[in-house]
């Protein structure tokens, strides 16, 4: 089954890529593992400089790379760019500060010396989804490779034009064959990938169901697993809040990526007193993003990913006013080619409409309006997801309430959540579990093996 890139602003196949067979995948199957038995013993200073010679690759070619992200799933060139630079940030992080997170920890014990290292385990398959087709990989890929482990990747099969790119990023960086290698197979031939007893544990980002589908085969054959999935955002607006900031933060936080960013907020959620100004700016907000062509400069909205995706969104929506939801903007899709979907708002969202209780993936907005902080904090934790949160508040007290009391992974204040390589970014309930990024997500396919002297 061939991986096809469809441009999404114009609906043409742009390119078509045969997937690997069998033989082929064995071959580099047996290629990583023999990669792994030299490359775990490879000098820190060593791994460090292959990082950063494929930072400055990313950089040096940033402009044509970041049109042909746009090209392959939709996203702005501008948004392209700014995933670029932060691949290259997040592979400069690793170069720096890995041999410090590799070092030894000592600890007292009745030992002579004693404490915790950390080995690397082998070969890690990485799934990975096209929202963020370079920034989801790089972020598993720089510090695995620093750790000592070696990388197989299977992308979404609609950025098959990325995957090969950073197969052969790393391979001109220095890196040794085998280090990092893209499997070009579908969905249904990933699970005999898992079970091959040269894969040491798996990552996944994607969907609740890819999640329950990779875990089931993990943990059969008893493999670490690590998993970021999906996620209903709430974005909680306290009394306290500056309007001048959380106006333009609500629409960047939900349109950001044309709307389809798991960490993206989904549900505003205002106390009363601060609803109308705050609704009123947001409208305003939203319907000022521009639109159109990803590789206008002017457009800082562009298309979904898919034909697909767009008539998923706009079902979600058609449903919720059916049932008697309110339309504040947006809520119908343009005439012309491409998969385009206006930013939109809607309130009067209740459990029995697909918009308040699924994930909304593109640029729809659901408004929630509470009598009180608790009722605030009550709703934001009254969804299976747990990925991330963002608290917009100027009192300190009103902030600490946030902080303590939403059930998250990552909880933002006066900020739209993002990841960054200095800090773990995971979630809980069903939007998966381990940590990827920072000294946290390194040590996640590492071994912490103790060593006692006596």
């Amino acid at each position: 089954m061939p991986f096809v890139s469809t441009n999404p602003a114009t609906g043409e196949i742009i390119a078509t890529i045969e997937d690997h067979r069998p033989e082929e995948v064995e071959r580099r199957l047996a290629l990583a593992q023999a990669c792994y038995q030299s490359y775990r013993h490879s000098p820190l200073e060593q791994r460090s400089r292959w990082l950063i010679t494929a930072a400055e690759l990313l950089e040096g070619e940033m402009p044509t790379l970041a049109a042909d992200l746009t090209a392959e799933m939709g996203k702005t060139f501008s948004a392209a760019k700014g995933e670029i630079a932060k691949c290259a940030m997040a592979l400069r992080f690793y170069a720096e500060h890995g041999p410090s997170f590799l070092a030894d920890e000592a600890i007292a014990s009745s030992a002579s010396r004693s404490g915790v290292r950390y080995d690397p385990i082998g070969p890690v398959l990485a799934v990975m989804p096209w929202n963020f087709p370079l920034w989801q990989v790089i972020r598993f890929a720089a510090p695995a490779l620093m750790a000592g482990n070696v990388g197989l990747l299977k992308h979404a099969s609609n950025v098959g034009q990325t995957a090969l790119y950073l197969e052969h990023l790393f391979t001109r960086a220095g890196f040794p064959d085998g280090a990092f290698q893209t499997l070009m197979i579908p969905s249904s031939r990933v699970a005999d990938v898992i079970r091959d007893e040269r894969v040491v544990a798996v990552t996944l980002t994607g969907s609740e169901a890819a999640g329950a589908a990779v875990a089931s085969v993990a943990g059969s054959v008893l493999k670490k697993c690590v998993l970021e999935l999906g996620g209903a955002d709430p974005f909680v607006v306290m009394p306290s809040a500056d309007l001048d900031l959380t106006g333009p933060a609500a629409a960047q936080g939900r349109v950001q990526n044309n709307g389809q960013s798991c960490i993206a907020a989904k549900r505003f959620i205002v106390t009363a007193d601060r609803a109308e100004d705050f609704l009123a700016r947001f409208v305003t907000e939203m319907q000022a993003h521009a639109i159109g062509d990803p590789m206008n400069p002017s457009s800082t909205v562009g298309p979904l990913v898919s034909e697909a995706q767009r008539d998923e969104v706009e079902a979600q929506v058609d449903d919720a006013l059916a049932k008697g939801a309110t339309l504040h903007c947006g809520g119908k899709r343009g005439e012309g080619p491409g998969f385009f979907y206006p930013p939109t708002i809607l309130s009067g969202v209740t459990k029995d409409m697909r918009a308040g209780q699924e994930e909304i993936f593109g640029p729809v907005a659901v408004v929630y309006v509470v009598d009180s902080i608790a009722e605030a904090i009550e709703l934001a934790n009254d969804t299976p997801w747990g990925l991330g949160a963002s608290v917009w508040a100027s009192d300190p007290a009103e902030q600490q309430i946030g902080i303590d009391g939403i059930d998250a992974g990552m909880v933002f204040v006066n900020s739209i959540v993002a990841s960054t390589p200095e800090l773990p970014f995971g979630g809980t309930k069903r939007s998966g579990y381990g940590r990827e990024l920072s000294v946290v997500g390194m040590r996640e396919f590492m071994n912490a093996k103790t060593f006692f002297v006596a």
